[in-house]
């Protein structure tokens, strides 16, 4: 699953990263991995944008971020965990 895919308000764990298409290339990956996208982190999908697509605001840690849809279908997410 990709963090793109959850709903609003739900929460996973980072399993790892895979550019979705080449327009996210290996220089994105590092910098998602640098902002702490990182195997074993949780993460949470607050909500989506107008149109209830971009940007998505996504909280990992204590960190809120905004993330276009390609960064977030970038970022491989497994089993969901409480809230």
């Amino acid at each position: 699953m990709r963090l793109s895919d959850l709903p609003n308000g739900a929460s996973a764990w980072v399993s790892g990263l895979e550019g979705a298409n080449s327009d996210i290339g290996p220089d994105h990956l590092r910098r998602l991995e640098e902002l702490g996208f990182m195997p074993g982190e949780q993460v949470r999908l607050l909500r989506r944008g107008p149109g209830g697509r971009e940007p998505l605001a996504v909280q990992i840690g204590e960190s809120l971020f905004a993330l276009r849809w390609l960064e977030a279908h970038s970022v491989l997410v497994e089993s969901q965990c409480t809230n």
